[in-house]
């Protein structure tokens, strides 16, 4: 039996007010309905910072600042096994427009109980609550 295959995901924490932006996934998507922190896959040949940016556009088209990496999460799925790094962002756009998500929201870190995410995204919000 092979290795399990690893995907490089990143993620952007964008922080506005004591409210972070949470984006839910399309009912196409793996992971159908579930929030997370906006993100998406390191295409080869890219840094974490590039894709970051260039998925964010694709998603909402809105620009963002890569700032530092503040957590690094290493999740086992059945099939497959994610390597997750948050970056903390700065929103430079004014306004989301949703492009590839199902929703968006700014929520407190106290109502993130609220929303369903992903498990490899729920050890993130965990690490956010306890304050990493």
């Amino acid at each position: 039996m092979g290795e399990k295959r690893c995907i490089r995901v990143v993620a952007a924490e964008i922080e506005r007010d004591g409210r972070f932006l949470i984006t839910q996934r399309r009912p196409t998507a793996t992971l159908p309905l579930l929030w997370e922190f906006p993100s998406g896959k390191v295409e080869q040949g890219e840094t974490d910072g590039e894709a970051l940016v260039r998925e964010i556009k694709e998603e909402m088209d809105i620009e963002i600042r890569v700032g530092r990496l503040s957590m690094f999460i290493k999740h086992e799925y059945a099939d497959y096994s994610i390597d997750l790094c948050v970056y903390r962002c700065e929103l430079l756009s004014d306004e989301i427009k949703p492009r590839r998500v199902h929703d968006w929201r700014w929520v407190t870190p106290a109502e993130m109980d609220r929303y369903e995410f992903p498990p490899a995204d729920a050890q993130t919000i965990e690490k956010l609550l306890a304050g990493k």
